[in-house]
């Protein structure tokens, strides 16, 4: 196996027997992104040069016994954390690039810890989109493409990060969540991606929601991020207090296990019949090794989603308004058209659409209470294509492909998406593993049976 694609376990134990270095793992990645870039249009503000010093500098410190939890391991972040030096676009050319003056909360952590910065990862406006379609980052290339199929989406709106992770660019990447936007590109990238719960990882700036998390090819990679990113830092306002976890605990006997198998989201597009099929082995898959499944009915509601609609729009349409007329026009015309409805909604419409989001948080909890997990689809359609915004490609009907991701983000419960297996022409399907609020190490270790358990993987796409 290359060296850009191993994982970050398998890269740490290199090192530490002198198999390779930190330099010989940065040349080999340079290689490969210098030949699937053109195509995959994944990465910002790239430097060779600067990973290659990088890489130089934690070679030394192996030399020297000096190496920190996560020496030399190759990282990306996407682009709305911000990292010192570099500007912030939020995935739109309506953004004035300044220089970000310090490291976000987990970009911070990982430098700490000794990362190599490859790069940052691309994403749609403002995070809106669940694509790689954006009006800043289109201008250097194209939209972000799927290493599966370069003709589809990766999903969004931590596009680069999943496909950065999918095509080899490294093992560790890091993404954000506010309604979906790391398991859904990493179950249509057939790649691992964990939504923690709310403020486990602190971030800046906080929101209801919001969360940063990894992004990986293993669970095993996964939890090693998150030994590092689950650091206190006070400029999380809504973090969680420092606990200490063994993040890399995760042997769990699955017997006994209950778990609950949700597959009607209770809104939104219909079911596509392959993940419905593919989610459905997963539960047996469960059962055979002697967990426990029951089905969980929809507990969530039209009303629920389309108040969070109303909610966010009203959000971005006053972000819009607060734009000079020039920048607000460069913003994806699909955006400025789906936040236009935000000028129309009275303030009792918006008050109720806030109050949805504590209808979803108490929903979701409640519907957790009899089961140690909950299995179900991450989106409910296969794939879409690259040039689209979302799997709709209509602003009226943006949220229909985020029904069993969005709750989990309202109640703060911890899910993670991993590959259930793919469809007749090959491509990954996602399967979510939802838990309960802040025990995020129990989801890590379901999911780590199903590592264990499914059939064998299909390897990723060499481009």
């Amino acid at each position: 196996m290359s060296l850009n694609r191993r994982s970050a376990v398998e890269l740490l134990a290199l090192y530490a027997r002198r198999e390779c270095s930190p330099v010989d793992v940065a040349r080999a990645l340079i290689s490969h992104i210098e030949r699937c870039e053109p195509r995959l249009h994944a990465l910002w503000a790239y430097d060779a040069e600067a990973l290659l010093a990088q890489a130089r500098e934690s070679e030394w410190r192996w030399r020297r016994g000096q190496t920190r939890s996560l020496e030399g391991v190759p990282v990306t972040i996407k682009e709305n954390i911000a990292t010192r030096g570099t500007p912030v676009p939020l995935g739109t050319a309506a953004t004035e690039l300044v220089p970000a003056s310090a490291d976000a909360p987990p970009a911070a952590r990982l430098r700490e810890a000794g990362a190599m910065l490859v790069a940052k990862t691309t994403m749609p406006d403002y995070g809106m989109l669940s694509s790689g379609v954006s009006s800043f980052h289109d201008q250097f290339g194209g939209h972000t493409r799927n290493p599966w199929d370069l003709t589809k989406s990766p999903g969004g709106s931590s596009a680069g990060a999943a496909a950065a992770c999918a095509a080899g660019y490294g093992p560790l990447h890091i993404g954000t969540d506010i309604g979906g936007s790391i398991r859904l590109p990493a179950g249509w990238c057939g790649i691992v991606g964990f939504k923690p719960s709310l403020g486990r990882i602190p971030i800046d700036p906080p929101y209801a929601g919001r969360v940063a998390g990894p992004m990986t090819r293993t669970v095993d990679d996964a939890a090693l991020a998150m030994s590092v990113l689950a650091q206190p830092d006070v400029r999380d306002t809504m973090s969680l207090p420092p606990q200490s976890i063994d993040w890399r605990a995760l042997d769990l006997d699955v017997k006994g296990l209950k778990l609950g198998l949700w597959l009607d989201a209770g809104w939104g597009l219909p079911l596509d019949p392959q993940v419905r099929r593919a989610v459905e082995d997963a539960a047996r898959a469960f059962e055979a090794a002697g967990a426990t499944v029951e089905p969980l009915a929809p507990f969530t509601t039209r009303a629920m989603a389309d108040g969070m609609s109303d909610f966010w729009r009203m959000r971005s349409w006053l972000d819009l308004q607060a734009l000079p007329p020039d920048r607000r026009e460069r913003v994806l015309p699909f955006i400025r058209e789906w936040a236009s409805a935000g000028a129309r909604l009275t303030g009792e419409r918006v008050f109720r659409g806030y109050s949805a989001m504590g209808a979803l948080r108490d929903a979701a909890v409640a519907a957790m209470q009899r089961f140690d997990a909950v299995l179900s689809p991450v989106s409910p359609v296969l794939n879409f294509p690259a040039e689209w915004a979302m799997p709709t490609n209509d602003p009226a009907r943006a949220m229909e492909h985020i029904g069993f991701t969005l709750p989990f983000n309202m109640s703060e419960q911890p899910a993670i998406a991993l590959n259930a297996g793919h469809d007749a022409g090959g491509f990954p399907i996602g399967l979510q593993i939802a838990g309960h609020r802040h025990d995020d190490l129990g989801v890590l270790r379901v999911a780590r049976v199903w590592e264990g358990i499914r059939a064998p993987q299909r390897p990723y796409p060499t481009l």
